[in-house]
């Protein structure tokens, strides 16, 4: 018997070689080649003639009219929003599940991704829709568990512990399509087409293609948990990302009852929305003012905290940062340290405080913090982040009623921030009697200050600074 050849394929790009080796040469990655058998050859003439047998198929005009699909709400209104509204239309109030469509889950282990995805299916169970959830990961036993935990106990969902791709597609055959179908997880299955072990990319790759190929085929909507690694990043092919319609990352900070639901990738729908959730001890609750996560509760200006009303889509949500510079002996390398911004962002502030302000950072350590473990990643946040830098540096406090916005350029101008007029409006609600603005921008819901540089922002906060 002929000796199956084998080929060594690495896990985190895809990358193939013909030798086992420690570092990927495409990603760079170490140890993650692992041995996996070549697929079988196909002839050279049938790989390249133009006449093998397909079958002939009708195009269709660019022209032709389009009905949009009718949504399902999973009964989350968060993960709704998140999943987005029509294409061309609004999110708010028609979001859901497109009937056919595939959405990859993925984040930290134990974020809540399982409890999330349970919830939706009693919740699509109670309203009268078919439902499969089915769990590579756990026994049907620890699902029912959880399920009861969740005040679902006596919700109608088909459960099954399965990892083969061709035992579950067989399974639901027999039967009408479900509406909703979740495979948790896509690492767990396995496929009988190939060989390796569940998990390979070989693997993932024709699991994921063989139930898309379901859901695309009779309308059921499809969800895939996906593992993520070290980085942050989905485990398995890139080409998954691809496959799919929906990616969804489900971040948060073990520490912080909060969790975030965020698009990165949307055919159906935009991805500048977000859900907000609060874990509890019956599961994840909706969060309709996300403001009040990440506000820090005080009755006086504190030095170095000044809010921020970020953009979250159409969604603005009001945060805290906090900076704190501390003066290092002669001689010591000062450090920078940042959670929850970007670090390089941080260091191009901190030149142009310094060129342009005349502000002098290169004795100091530099700590900036996002209160709440939100990441911010909004270019307003600029104006919020250098009034904290310069109230810590010169122990100047902003007043505790007050929030400020805008995008500083290198020059040291002040650029004008999208969506202003829902940021001041959320400030106003929350109980903020002023803010600092770029030029431009109008007042409205509240007293708005505005400055034309950064220059100016370090006048006001500090008038008597040499």
């Amino acid at each position: 018997m002929a000796r199956a050849a084998t080929r060594y394929v690495c896990q985190a790009c895809g990358g193939v070689s013909s030798r086992w080796q420690g570092q990927c040469a495409d990603c760079q990655a170490w140890n993650t080649i692992q041995a996996e058998a070549a697929p079988a050859a196909t002839p050279f003439a049938a790989k390249h003639s133009l006449a093998g047998g397909g079958r002939k198929f009708a195009m269709a005009s660019l022209a032709d009219d389009v009905v949009l699909p009718e949504r399902l709400s999973t009964g989350i209104g968060e993960l709704d929003r998140a999943l987005g509204g029509a294409v061309g239309g609004p999110a708010k109030g028609s979001g859901g599940l497109v009937p056919g469509s595939v959405i990859l889950i993925g984040g930290d282990p134990g974020i809540g991704k399982s409890t999330l995805l349970l919830q939706a299916a009693g919740r699509m169970a109670r309203d009268g829709h078919a439902v499969a959830y089915v769990s590579g990961e756990e026994a049907a036993d620890q699902v029912r568990l959880r399920a009861r935990r969740l005040g679902l106990a006596k919700a109608d969902v088909q459960l099954a512990s399965e990892t083969s791709v061709r035992d579950i597609l067989t399974t639901l055959g027999s039967g009408k399509p479900p509406a909703l179908l979740v495979i948790d997880s896509i690492q767990t299955m396995h496929s009988d087409t190939l060989e390796g072990a569940p998990g390979t990319v070989s693997q993932v790759r024709a699991s994921a293609q063989e139930l898309i190929r379901y859901a695309k085929t009779t309308g059921c909507a499809l969800i895939l948990v996906g593992h993520v690694t070290k980085d942050g990043q989905l485990a398995g092919p890139r080409v998954l990302e691809h496959m799919v319609d929906t990616v969804l990352y489900f971040e948060g900070e073990r520490s912080h009852q909060y969790r975030i639901l965020r698009p990165v990738k949307n055919r159906f729908g935009g991805t500048d929305e977000i859900g907000v959730f609060a874990m509890g001890a019956e599961g994840l609750e909706e969060v309709s003012n996300p403001s009040s996560l990440f506000l820090t509760d005080r009755d006086s200006a504190v030095t170095g905290a000044v809010v921020f009303p970020a953009m979250e889509g159409t969604r603005p949500v009001l945060c805290e940062i906090q900076a704190l510079v501390v003066k290092v002996p002669s001689g010591a390398t000062p450090r920078r340290a940042v959670v929850g911004w970007d670090s390089g962002r941080l260091a191009m502030l901190l030149a142009v405080l310094e060129a342009r302000c005349g502000l002098g950072f290169g004795t100091h350590e530099v700590y900036l913090n996002v209160a709440g473990g939100l990441k911010v990643q909004d270019p307003a946040a600029d104006l919020a982040v250098a009034a904290a830098l310069v109230s810590a540096l010169t122990d100047r406090p902003l007043p505790a009623d007050c929030v400020a916005f805008g995008e500083v350029a290198l020059s040291g101008e002040l650029r004008p921030a999208g969506l202003a007029t829902l940021r001041l409006k959320e400030a106003a609600k929350l109980g903020f009697a002023s803010a600092f603005a770029p030029k431009g921008t109008a007042s409205g819901a509240l007293r708005v200050e505005t400055l034309p540089t950064l220059a100016a922002l370090v006048d006001r906060l500090a008038p008597d600074l040499d």
